[in-house]
């Protein structure tokens, strides 16, 4: 009997592999198409096969999840209806998706199909599901860096249902959070290219080639007590560019556990890791922060030493009753759980010489072939004294599982799909139009300039040249946070400058409570708004706040118009040009209420893991540390210890400066310093336009 507390969800890069876990024993499966998934260089199902899968889970009762796990373009958007209507109308059950454009275009599009948000969209916090419940997702799929408590309180806040990594490769990053793979070779993880430089070795700190950025494989089959206990719906193993030994042996042995939820052997727990693995197995994310023994430290290569066997192909079982009386319609009534279809064929004759054998006859009706039905018994009425040749049994037969099989998939087809033009989907409200226009009377355009540190602050105040300031909100300490920013508003104020707090790149629980806590405090001060960088901050800022602007940072990826205006629909005013669009792709998107960041050392990639503490230790003191790759490049990474994350950054900063002319071409109106790691030294090289080497970044070349 199967634990219907838990749902098992397989990948399948291929249609063998796909039919491969569900005979071991898989719930639901999710696949990729040939568009919008995030492993482009997968073996993906074509249109034919995709229908095929289908239809063969369906029939076992199976789900089937379309990956739709990628940004898109404009350029692309026009694309993703019909792309996904054949597949609708044939029943898939699910979308995962990571941009909040194709959420909300799939749900005015596809009323009656499911959306799974992805890991990529970062959900660490029930304000975060918040969020996205409002355009109608059904499940979201956790961050791997979530803990069990923290997914617990989740569920328990929101009654969402939720999807949980269970076995698999783990990013060192934090999912949709890394540029790595973008900014070094032009491969966006967030378009399903990643090149995976985590897995490459490091210089750090002295110690030659350590692969210091790479994680042991997950493995939670040891946790699905605490898992249930968690509240966690959906099992999810990773591995759509597995093979199918691997697929299949992993499912087998989940499905197992799953089900008996006895404790697991030391015996199977080691087939397990013989079926493939990093460098061993991990569960820590669900029970710790971070850890140095979640890190390989060698060289991670996918090691697998075992096979087995084949899963049984098993066909599905019917029961039929064939009654052949004189003088009536033959018939075969063919049923599999509640669904019955009867086919029929001409009226039955007398015999002339020999009467029809019954034995014979049911052997005949028995013999299902190559189809996907065989009968667990037949009941069979048949005159004394009739005749029916062979070609009609068989004919009758084949009528019988065909209609059947017809009836038992039209119970999930649909024909509810609406299309919806992209220019209503697209259309921003009529704040963030008025707001543009406001900001047309003021000045040609508006220089802005972020800051991570007091230092920073105290140099870059110096230069008038700025009219809006971004304060980092790890600048001040929590005990005395409302009145450090106070005087710090106060004193811009007076400069005639405009103050945002910027907020953390991650928001997991204990910053959330402590920001819900000073809210009505901190409504009191007298600043613009909050820069925001994940959808928890996103809707505590537009619910806890009243006149507060709300301005996007680049990785809330406004990547369509689309995205920009489902974000702007639900309490935003301002956005940020996603660091990985090109210059062509930026003047054929509207930046009404867009600001550019035009100078700045991108951020590489966020983790959860920490470099300063898997090297040296844990000593709570914020500094940089710094990587060296195979080619002597040298990338910061800065620890932020009060929300316990680091960033790595790239080697030289972007520098967009000569290009402000195109840019308000363009539409964009803003443009933005982004200080992180610099010094005042270095600020004023900026500012003096005396900095020695730096990159367009992605402005000229884009990502595929």
């Amino acid at each position: 009997m199967r634990n219907k507390d838990f749902e098992l969800l397989a990948p399948a890069g291929n249609l063998e592999i796909l039919k491969g876990v569900i005979e071991s024993g898989a719930d639901a499966v999710y696949v990729g198409g040939s568009m919008f998934g995030a492993r482009a260089y997968a073996n993906n199902f074509t249109e034919e096969e995709l229908l095929e899968a289908i239809d063969f889970a369906h029939l076992r009762g199976v789900k089937v999840y379309l990956t739709v796990n990628t940004l898109i373009k404009n350029s692309e958007f026009s694309k993703l209806y019909d792309y996904l209507l054949v597949y609708y109308k044939r029943g898939l059950d699910a979308v995962i998706v990571q941009d909040i454009g194709v959420v909300k275009a799939i749900h005015e599009y596809f009323p009656s199909m499911e959306i799974h948000t992805s890991t990529q969209m970062t959900v660490t916090g029930a304000d975060g599901v918040r969020f996205l419940s409002q355009f109608g997702v059904t499940r979201v799929v956790m961050a791997r860096e979530v803990s069990l408590a923290e997914m617990k309180r989740i569920h328990e806040e929101t009654g969402m249902e939720l999807e949980a990594f269970v076995h698999g490769a783990l990013c060192y990053s934090y999912s949709g959070q890394c540029l790595f793979s973008s900014i070094l070779g032009g491969r966006s993880g967030n378009r399903g290219r990643c090149a995976q430089p985590c897995r490459l070795p490091y210089t750090v700190e002295g110690k030659r080639d350590e692969y210091i950025l790479s994680l042991k494989d997950m493995c939670g089959i040891k946790a699905l007590d605490k898992l249930h206990d968690a509240g966690v719906y959906s099992l999810k193993i990773e591995g759509r560019m597995k093979q199918l030994e691997y697929a299949c042996g992993v499912v087998k042995y989940y499905r197992s556990y799953i089900d008996s939820m006895k404790p697991v052997s030391d015996a199977d727990y080691d087939r397990i890791k013989a079926l493939g693995n990093r460098c061993g197995f991990t569960d820590r994310y669900y029970f710790d922060h971070n850890g140095s023994d979640m890190v390989t430290y060698v060289k991670p290569n996918f090691v697998s030493n075992a096979a087995e066997p084949s899963p049984e192909k098993r066909k599905l079982s019917i029961e039929g009753e064939l009654v052949l009386r004189e003088g009536e319609p033959g018939s075969l009534t063919v049923k599999r759980g509640d669904v019955i279809y009867k086919a029929s064929i001409e009226p039955v004759s007398a015999a002339l010489k020999a009467p029809l054998d019954k034995k014979a006859a049911i052997d005949r009706i028995n013999k299902t072939g190559d189809t996907e039905f065989e009968f667990s018994h037949i009941k069979a009425q048949i005159g004394e004294n009739v005749f029916v040749p062979n070609g009609a049994l068989n004919k009758l037969r084949r009528d019988a599982i065909s209609g059947l099989c017809d009836k038992l998939l039209k119970e999930y087809y649909r024909d509810d799909a609406r299309y919806v033009d992209i220019s209503s989907l697209s259309k921003l409200p009529e704040h963030a139009i008025k707001s543009d226009a406001a900001h047309e009377t003021i000045n040609d355009y508006t220089t802005i300039c972020s800051c991570m540190t007091r230092a920073q602050l105290d140099t870059l105040v110096t230069y008038d040249c700025f009219d809006v300031f971004y304060l980092d909100f790890d600048m001040y300490d929590r005990k005395t946070l409302i009145q450090q920013f106070a005087d710090d508003v106060k004193s811009l104020t007076k400069r005639n400058k405009k103050v945002y707090l910027m907020l953390p790149t991650i928001f997991r629980a204990d910053s959330s409570d402590y920001f819900v806590s000073i809210a009505k405090e901190l409504d009191k001060v007298s600043f613009d708004g909050f820069v925001v960088k994940n959808y928890e901050e996103l809707y505590l800022a537009d619910n806890l706040f009243t006149g507060k602007k709300i301005i996007l940072d680049h990785n809330m990826y406004t990547f369509n118009d689309v995205s920009k205006s489902a974000f702007f629909e639900h309490g935003v005013s301002g956005d940020t040009v996603p660091l990985e669009l090109n210059s062509r792709e930026i003047m054929h998107r509207n930046n009404t209420g867009s600001q550019m960041i035009v100078y700045g050392y991108y951020p590489l990639m966020t983790t959860a893991n920490c470099v300063h503490k898997n090297t040296k230790g844990c000593d709570k003191k914020q500094k940089l540390i710094y990587l060296k790759d195979r080619y002597n490049k040298s990338f910061a990474v800065c620890n932020n210890c009060k929300e316990c994350y680091n960033t790595i950054y790239n080697s030289l900063p972007t520098m967009l400066i000569k290009n402000i002319s195109k840019l308000k071409e363009a539409g964009i109106r803003s443009f933005r310093y982004s200080f992180t790691i610099e010094n005042p030294k270095q600020i004023k090289a900026v500012m003096d336009d005396k900095v020695a080497e730096y990159t367009n970044g992605h402005y000229k070349r884009g990502v595929e």
